[in-house]
């Protein structure tokens, strides 16, 4: 190694600090870089000096030129000279003059604008020997009068740029842009050209048509100089007032500039050839990119400029050069400037006014007095609703990648929920979209999609073509069902992005109500989804392979998707080792599969044909055609199902068969279950949003009146749907740990249980409810909650007469402590404590007497719906009682209770209340289950065929409480609204949310806190409302005398082999299922039995031993036992005499079940 001495230099000889070299070597480096600086510094200040020497040296020439040019014009007005000194003496300077002052600086001084319009003005008079005699003059005076009148043009674009009515000089820019644009309209219109003879006509339309090419080319600014203006103009609603005559004088600026921008589309239908041809491409690009995106275009303008602007001449090869130049041009309209736009949502990028303003010229508007709601004439269909769907399209892209758009996680975890859930904004900004949205109007309206569906026949008329016949051109000759398929679903996926409180709504109301057009969509699905099972009409609907890649996507993915499903259940093992902290190399991942519950009610032989095809692999595995398709049909269909009554649904059938339903279910169903097992992109997210939104409502109804066999909703999980209690492990295990490593796995799994909880059997989704009260129990007793017996308990003491208000007197503040277990201890009718201690029957005790006290209809909290079953639902008056909100709410925690310890109560509610519970919104067609009277009276409104307001109705609702009548407004002002026929579905659908939604509003949100505080909402939305009912009270109206003799035990003395009950088995199953019901209800006071069997029940049934002893002449005589079987319902106890004969036992244990006791017999 060197030494650290040896590559220093001395320089003073041996001073004792000497620099190194390397040390020299950079500070000489950054001597010479600062010398270097200097001389840079230096060069740039005698630069600027140069500069600034010659501005000031031009600036004083041109005030010189100006000077001289004024008198110039003075001297004009007195005399009159030929068009060769004008261009000499007039033009000439001014040009050169205004060049430098204005031009070069982009700002108009007070003393350039007088020049100009003295300029312009004198351009502008009319006379034998005017300025534009020059253009058919000698080869000198056509070339100067060429490039002069080409600068001249430019100008006026420029001072156009500048005009600015709210401007201080607002009246003076006004005036000059309007002589500037009447200079360029005549300059550029032969018919103004007064002193062109006949001889000289064809010299003369030449220079015209290149002074036209010169606009049309970019460099006069012509479309950047119409864009600045037209976005200065009063917006849509402004309140800004403006004399008469400065309103004339816009109106005249407006339409010159309108003029001017559409004067190289005339050129280029007659140019079609010669060295100087107009590109008519560059024309439209430039017009698509710099007027078309224009905010508000169509507002702006005067009516009569539009239907210029709706030609075929004009909107034709915008559409075609738009396809043709698309990448260019979407790219270009990403620079466009919208800077000076204050008033406007900035979120709305320029392609998207592009597409709102051809929207409204194509389609026009109800308020466009010259061509009100209509397609403009002779319109190429084929290639605007091409134009249309690319536009749209890159503005989806743009609007759904916003960083305030919720994410993709939402959707897996919110798809559980009927209400519109789609792409959000952020607060505050949806109301300036309305504006926006507005534009989109025809889009609506149904004669734009009949106008469309009637083209799909027809050979496309392009026009145009004589300009434009690219080989891509020649594939657009007609109009196809799936284009018109594109159209629709991005403009309901646009109209949801912007405004997610109305949304799509007004789309699909009119998509749902065109005739014969669902049906028609379904055809066209059916040919895709069912090859060789369906019987399609024209083949027109048979469009879904447009594009060919679809079929090869679909074979890849299917590739792909075997080696997933070949790794399924190693998935499961995977998350379920890591939930069980169990390494994997110890355990057989087959097993998972092989011990796989199988639910009892499915074939495997039959299942198959409800689990669809095409659509096993989700969104991800279909075709973006068809990915389209089947999101407009969810998306439709969907909102139509709210409408729909059920009398329409199954009894008429329309606008589908029930077996039609019954596909349409099946592939819905099979779509959503496998597209939770594949990550989902932004591009298959809307799809599975509106089918999993279909798909609810499709289920739901089913749920409530049966149409599909039970077998479709288990299909599509059959071959690897997970054990229950891996899936319910794997649920709670990915909530805990979202955003973990673990994220990937676990998110499919929680989506299927959460979404589509059906795919499991009923069986298997209590047992999972069973396993996440397991868990909750388990994480209790992990934190302290739960330390050992008795500990953290409740204690209370309840009277017998008054078990309501001292239960919610004690336990009504405990909220989740209410999960601890409750010691109870009773006080008689006479005031003494009842003798015994609580292990977990007297509590059960409370619970089934606290419920059977507090929802008879007596107390006044419940009352029973007007259905034959009588079920349970709030009273509306409860709210009139003290505490009365209170009380519905700890009877909530009171049933949360019982489902946390397994305690069956005999009570069912009403499906609608049910719903509320579940976090489900209720439409018309459940108002059969709540109130089939209303209903009935609801629907001969509906189908009433004569004038309803004959019926002498209004929008009102009268309730009566306490013997006092209340009306309610179902809108503001409804008792003066009468409802007739345009508005009768209005007042049905508002009858029907005050009784379903509002109404029960406060009573459900109410029990549902209650609830949640004991059960968490989301296990309780593994089911549905009926399943709920089967949850809380059992299942069956009958008993398996097999399963509760297994499950059965023997006290007292008694066993299996005992006499007695083996005559009390035999009595049983003689006995009907009504009376063995209401024997379970004499034991367990349930009268049904626990939903997965009774080795659930709890506490176990149990026969209990009374011996009895008679004497034995009294034996021998044939007597029996006198004494009546008697129970203990808390220990779910039968104390059963030692009966000997079985006609004996069976006729005591009816006298005893029909009597309605248990302690007190004997």
């Amino acid at each position: 190694m060197d030494k650290p001495g040896k590559h220093q230099v001395s320089l003073r000889g041996a001073s004792a600090k000497e620099i190194t070299r390397d040390a020299l070597l950079e500070k000489v480096s950054q001597e010479r870089e600062l010398r270097q600086y200097a001389r840079r510094a230096t060069a740039a200040a005698l630069f600027i000096q140069r500069v600034w020497r010659r501005y000031r040296a031009a600036k004083i020439a041109a005030l010189e030129f100006r000077e001289e040019w004024e008198n110039v014009v003075d001297r004009y007005t007195k005399l009159a000279f030929s068009a060769t000194w004008i261009s000499s003496n007039v033009v000439r300077p001014f040009l050169l003059f205004v060049t430098c002052l204005c031009t070069r600086h982009r700002s108009i001084q007070t003393a350039e604008m007088c020049s100009m319009k003295t300029c312009f003005q004198i351009l502008l008079e009319n006379s034998k020997k005017n300025y534009c005699s020059l253009a058919i003059g000698t080869l000198e005076e056509r070339r100067v009068w060429s490039y002069q009148s080409r600068k001249l043009i430019s100008l006026c674009m420029f001072v156009l740029s500048e005009c600015d009515t709210s401007h201080a000089r607002g009246q003076d820019f006004v005036a000059l842009t309007s002589l500037a644009m009447r200079f360029v309209v005549v300059l550029t219109d032969l018919k103004g050209w007064k002193s062109v003879a006949e001889l000289d006509w064809l010299s003369a339309d030449a220079a015209v048509k290149d002074l036209v090419r010169f606009m049309g080319g970019g460099e006069s600014g012509l479309c950047l100089a119409i864009r600045r203006y037209i976005s200065t103009l009063d917006p849509p609603g402004s309140s800004r007032i403006s004399s008469n005559i400065q309103r004339d004088d816009i109106f005249l600026i407006t339409a010159s500039t309108i003029t001017l921008a559409l004067r190289p589309f005339h050129l280029a239908k007659f140019d079609s050839d010669g060295p100087g041809i107009l590109d008519v491409h560059y024309v439209a690009e430039k017009y698509c990119v710099f007027l078309l995106t224009i905010p508000c275009l169509t507002q702006r303008l005067p009516a009569v400029l539009i239907s210029a602007m709706r030609h075929k001449s004009i909107l034709s090869p915008c559409f075609q050069t738009l396809l043709i130049l698309k990448e260019k041009i979407l790219k270009e309209m990403l620079d466009v400037d919208q800077s000076k736009v204050h008033f406007l949502p900035k979120m709305i990028p320029p392609v998207g006014w592009a597409l709102a303003n051809i929207m409204c010229l194509a389609a026009g508007t109800e308020n466009d007095s010259i061509d009100p709601g209509g397609f403009s004439h002779d319109l190429d269909f084929v290639s605007y609703v091409s134009a249309v769907n690319t536009l749209a399209e890159n503005l989806l892209s743009r609007l759904e990648n916003v960083d305030c758009v919720k994410d993709n996680q939402d959707l897996q975890s919110d798809a559980g929920t009927h209400e519109k859930s789609n792409t959000v904004l952020c607060e505050g900004e949806t109301g300036s979209f309305e504006m926006y949205l507005d534009m989109f109007r025809p889009i609506s309206q149904q004669w734009y999609l009949t106008d469309l569906l009637a083209t799909m026949n027809k050979v496309g008329d392009i026009q145009g073509s004589e300009i434009l016949t690219p080989k891509k051109w020649e594939s657009l000759g007609k109009l196809e069902l799936l284009d018109v398929v594109h159209l629709y679903s991005y403009m309901i996926r646009i109209f949801s992005c912007l405004s997610p409180a109305v949304g799509s709504l007004p789309v699909l109301n009119m998509l749902s109500f065109t005739p014969g057009f669902l049906e028609n969509l379904w055809r066209a699905l059916e040919t895709y989804l069912y090859p060789g099972d369906c019987h399609t009409g024209p083949d027109r609907y048979d469009c879904i392979s447009k594009n060919s890649g679809g079929v090869e996507k679909d074979k890849g993915f299917e590739r792909k998707q075997k080696h997933t499903n070949n790794d399924g259940f190693n998935k499961w093992a995977t998350v379920l080792h890591k939930i069980t902290g169990k390494s994997q190399a110890g355990v057989d991942c087959t097993n998972l599969s092989d011990g796989q519950p199988k639910p009892r009610s499915v074939h495997e032989d039959s299942s198959d044909v409800w689990d669809i095809e095409p659509v096993r692999h989700g969104p991800q595995g279909i075709s973006r055609d068809m990915s389209c398709m089947l999101h407009l049909f969810c998306a439709s269909y969907s909102h139509l199902l709210l409408i729909l009554d059920d009398i329409e649904f199954y009894e008429k059938q329309v606008p589908f068969t029930l077996e039609q339903q019954r596909k349409i279910a099946s592939v819905i169903n099979t779509l959503v279950y496998n597209g939770f097992s594949q990550t989902i992109g932004q591009q298959g997210r809307p799809l599975m949003e509106s089918a999993i939104r279909c798909l609810h409502l499709m289920y739901e109804r089913d749920c409530r009146h049966r149409f599909c066999p039970p077998i479709l909703w288990l299909a599509p999980a059959r071959k690897n749907r997970p054990p229950s209690a891996v899936a319910a492990r794997t649920r709670e295990f990915f909530s805990a740990n979202v955003g973990s490593d673990d994220a990937p796995v676990a998110p499919s799994i929680g989506s299927v249980i959460t979404t589509t909880p059906h795919v499991f059997p009923f069986e298997e989704r209590v047992e999972m409810f069973r396993e996440f009260i397991k868990m909750d129990k388990a994480s209790r007793k992990m934190a302290g909650e739960v330390a050992g017996p008795g500990s953290r308990s409740v204690e209370i003491v309840v009277r017998r007469g008054h078990i309501v208000e001292d239960g919610f007197r004690q336990l009504n503040s405990l909220g989740s402590r209410l999960k601890s277990s409750i010691h109870v201890s009773f006080v008689s009718e006479c005031g003494l404590p009842e003798a015994g201690l609580d292990y977990g029957g007297l509590s059960k005790e409370f619970l089934t007497d606290i419920s059977k006290a507090a929802f008879s209809p007596d107390y006044g909290l419940f009352s029973q719906t007007s259905t034959s079953d009588g079920l349970l639902i709030p009273n509306v008056s409860a709210r009139f009682l003290e505490n009365g909100i209170q009380m519905i709410e700890f009877l909530g925690r009171v049933v949360g209770k019982a489902l946390y310890e397994g305690i069956l109560l005999d009570y069912s509610f009403s499906h609608v209340f049910v719903q509320k519970l579940l976090g489900r919104y209720s439409f018309l067609d459940e108002l059969s289950t709540l109130d089939p009277e209303l209903y009935k009276n609801l629907m001969y409104v509906k189908h009433y065929d004569g004038d309803v307001e004959e019926l002498c109705l209004d929008f009102t609702v009268t309730e009566e409480s306490f013997g006092k009548r209340h009306i309610i407004e179902l809108k503001p002002g409804g008792k003066d609204v009468t409802v007739t026929n345009k508005n009768r579905m209005q007042y049905i659908h508002g009858i029907a949310d005050y009784k379903l939604n509002r109404q029960i509003f406060p009573f459900s949100n109410a029990f549902n806190r209650g609830l949640a505080d004991v059960i968490s909402p989301s296990w309780l939305k593994l089911f549905n409302a009926g399943e709920f009912n089967q949850l809380l009270s059992g299942g069956n109206h009958d008993i398996d005398v097999d399963d509760l003799r297994k499950n059965t035990k023997y006290t007292g003395g008694y066993s299996e082999g005992s006499r007695t009950i083996k005559i009390f088995w035999e009595v049983m199953e003689g006995f009907e299922p009504k009376e063995r019901c209401m024997l379970l209800k004499f034991v367990t006071s349930c009268s049904r039995a626990p939903l997965l069997g009774f080795k659930h029940l709890q506490p176990t049934f149990t026969i209990h031993k009374v011996a009895c002893d008679i004497p034995l002449w009294a034996t021998m005589r044939g007597q029996d036992v006198e004494r009546l079987p008697s129970a203990s319902t808390c220990y779910n106890t039968l104390k059963l005499p030692t009966y000997k004969r079985p006609s004996t036992l069976r006729d005591k244990l009816l006298y005893a079940i029909s009597s309605n006791a248990g302690f007190e017999l004997s």
